[in-house]
């Protein structure tokens, strides 16, 4: 008697592991990040509205924020500053006293940099000069422990280039927030080629806990936003030159059929027209791409001292005064004398 034929075997699926799985209780390929430790203390360098939106921000957050500044005296004014935002927050039903109150006791400003020897993260805000944030960075390689993170909110310099003066260039990224910070919700990451995975987790924990959303860039000029908004502002200018249109008709236009919050002639005044053109002659600089070199009127503009809302003349006749509420699509990347 024949015996049945056995049934033909399944063949073994050959199972491949992706760089990195976890295998005999070690890692191979790309070490993941740790989980990052707990925020508890945040560190702002600079006195200028970048700064000092942040710290508030932070503040607001629970974390227990220190802002040095230059002097004492500066340091006094930005606490008054941010005293007098954290109080029009409650005015408009943003904040109750009880927030407020607890975040001005998270508040501490000072001018030495020794302050911050305990923060968890350090950003440095100071005027868009690479001279300038390599001191800063410089001093806080002196003050912070090894693996705390150390960022710049620059986005028209290299944060390597900025950094490197820290001598660290694992706990080293960029963090681009915008202005108004209080308001605008994105933050840009910008990690290096150097930048660890537990500086960037950190990173990301940071923006989460701030109540924002991050999104990853390259270490590269203007990162993804200023790179995209420039060139349609400086088209706008272009369009203006040219006697094609009016600039309080062209922002009703977009406001009207893009829903932006702002036109490009009110955002421009916003940023600052000496803002804006030091930011257009980085990205023509660095890309030398026609859409970036920056159109005559804008640095005629510059020239005549009509710099937008901070001198109250710029692109538009009447530019209203700022308010929290009305945000601004590009960071500030300010030069000396700018909004830093």
């Amino acid at each position: 008697m024949r015996r049945p034929a056995r049934p033909p075997r399944r063949p073994r699926l050959l199972r491949l592991r992706p760089t990195g799985h976890r295998r005999a209780g070690r890692r191979v390929g790309i070490r993941a990040a740790r989980r990052p430790p707990p925020l508890r203390r945040l560190g702002v360098v600079g006195s200028g509205t970048m700064a000092r939106g942040i710290a508030q921000v932070g503040a607001v957050a629970g974390l227990h924020t220190t802002v040095v500044a230059r002097t004492d005296e500066r340091a006094a004014l930005v606490r008054a500053q941010i005293d007098r935002s954290l109080s029009a927050a409650v005015s408009r039903g943003r904040l109750d006293e009880p927030a407020r109150m607890a975040a001005d006791e998270r508040l501490t400003t000072s001018a030495d940099h020794a302050s911050l020897a305990g923060c968890d993260v350090v950003i440095e805000a100071v005027v868009e000069d690479a001279d300038i944030k390599r001191q800063v960075f410089a001093a806080l390689a002196a003050t912070c422990p090894a693996g705390a993170v150390l960022a710049t909110t620059t986005s028209s310099l290299s944060v390597a280039a900025c950094a490197a003066a820290a001598g660290r260039p694992a706990d080293v990224l960029g963090l681009h927030f915008f202005n108004p910070a209080p308001a605008m919700r994105l933050v840009e990451i910008a990690a290096t080629a150097t930048t660890s995975a537990d500086t960037l987790a950190t990173a990301h924990a940071l923006v989460r806990r701030l109540g924002k959303v991050s999104v990853r860039s390259a270490d590269r000029c203007g990162f993804i936003v200023n790179y995209l908004l420039f060139g349609y502002l400086n088209g706008a200018i272009t369009a203006l030159e040219r006697g094609e249109v009016q600039a309080e008709e062209f922002d009703a236009t977009i406001r009207a059929e893009f829903g932006y919050p702002m036109g490009p002639f009110a955002l421009l005044d916003t940023i600052g027209l000496d803002v804006s053109l030091a930011i257009l002659r980085r990205l023509h600089d660095e890309f030398g791409e026609t859409c970036f070199a920056p159109a005559p009127a804008l640095a005629a503009l510059v020239a005549a001292g009509r710099l937008g809302r901070k001198t109250g003349t710029g692109f538009l006749s009447e530019i209203p005064r700022a308010r929290e509420r009305q945000p601004a699509m590009a960071g500030t990347a300010a030069v000396p004398g700018g909004t830093r």
